[in-house]
């Protein structure tokens, strides 16, 4: 299983970000993907998760309305469209092969995130 970000890097408040994941060594149309994001001197927070079709989407109550999940099974990539960040979102924010609704945090199968930084 390889699952690997891009798409982060410095962006002001209030401004937009789009993140993508590209995934390989298993079959993405079968499986919950999602995000989670890691503060420095926090531990990982779920952020948002998407079912294997795309029909169904779950969001953190903190990005409900400002974040996007979405996927492209053709390209067995996964994307998150992340409008109006602020600063206390800066983090690293990795995709996961998730287990179920809900359950990305804890899956064995992380990738090694993109750093996304929200300052002036």
């Amino acid at each position: 299983v390889q699952l690997v970000e891009s798409g982060g890097g410095l962006v002001q408040p209030g401004g937009s970000m789009r993140l993508s994941c590209a995934a390989s060594g298993f079959t993405f149309r079968n499986h919950y993907m999602g995000w989670v994001r890691q503060a420095p001197g926090k531990g990982p927070e779920w952020v948002s998760d998407i079912s294997s079709g795309g029909g169904g989407t779950s969001y953190a109550d903190s990005v409900k309305g400002r974040f996007t999940i979405s996927r492209d099974n053709a390209k067995n990539t996964l994307y998150l469209q992340m409008n109006n960040l602020k600063p206390e979102e800066t983090a690293l924010y990795s995709c996961a092969r998730c287990t179920g609704q809900g359950m990305c945090v804890t899956t064995d199968y992380r990738g090694r995130g993109t750093q996304v930084t929200v300052a002036s």
